[in-house]
């Protein structure tokens, strides 16, 4: 798995590209340009839900953990 800074830099290097993109496509639509605009929003968007997956990871553990414990507890709050 990565670490912050790496995903943070991969976020900031393709947010650059995707300004650099609106900016060619402001002067005409271009199909390729087009496309690469949509695969980089896409990339875009898994590097955030991986930013925010690690985040949640380092403040409070690893998921599997987390939702058996929460699952121990529904099962403890139902018998109650």
């Amino acid at each position: 798995m990565r670490t912050l800074d790496e995903i943070r830099n991969q976020l900031d290097q393709a947010t650059e590209r995707r300004s650099e993109l609106w900016h060619l496509l402001s002067d005409g639509h271009d199909p390729a340009l087009s496309d690469e605009l949509h695969e980089l929003e896409d990339r875009i968007a898994t590097l955030w839900d991986e930013q925010r997956m690690l985040k949640a990871q380092q403040r409070f553990g690893d998921r599997d953990a987390i939702i058996k414990r929460a699952r121990h507890e529904e099962r403890l709050a139902r018998a109650a």
